[in-house]
């Protein structure tokens, strides 16, 4: 149940981020659940591995500014999962960036609710 209300949450960011950057482009509204579920799966299996690659590559310092780390993670998710589905269209890494942030603070906030009322 925890996993498909993440997902739900996931959604919903993706849509937000959408209807809030220009740059960031859903196919339809429907498009969200399904970059949402490509982006989930793509965190999950190489999510840990970039954080990894990065902390050693950058002799600890990803791990120490971590916040900043993992916001360009899910950022270059982001444009690894516009590269495997024509449902999403992101015209260029800066607005990858840009909806990383934006899903990253929708994400928390509907974390955050669905916390206290559950």
């Amino acid at each position: 149940m925890e996993l498909l209300l993440s997902w739900l949450i996931l959604s919903f960011a993706v849509w937000i981020t959408d209807a809030v950057l220009p740059g960031f482009h859903l196919k339809s509204a429907k498009s969200a659940i399904l970059v949402a579920a490509i982006f989930g799966v793509l965190n999950f299996l190489l999510g840990w591995l970039l954080f990894a690659v990065f902390t050693v590559l950058t002799l600890g310092l990803a791990w120490l500014l971590a916040f900043v780390t993992r916001w360009i993670i899910n950022a270059i998710l982001l444009v690894i999962t516009d590269k495997l589905t024509d449902h999403l269209k992101i015209d260029s890494f800066g607005w990858a960036l840009g909806g990383a942030l934006v899903m990253s603070a929708v994400g928390t906030l509907g974390e955050w609710i669905v916390r206290q009322i559950f």
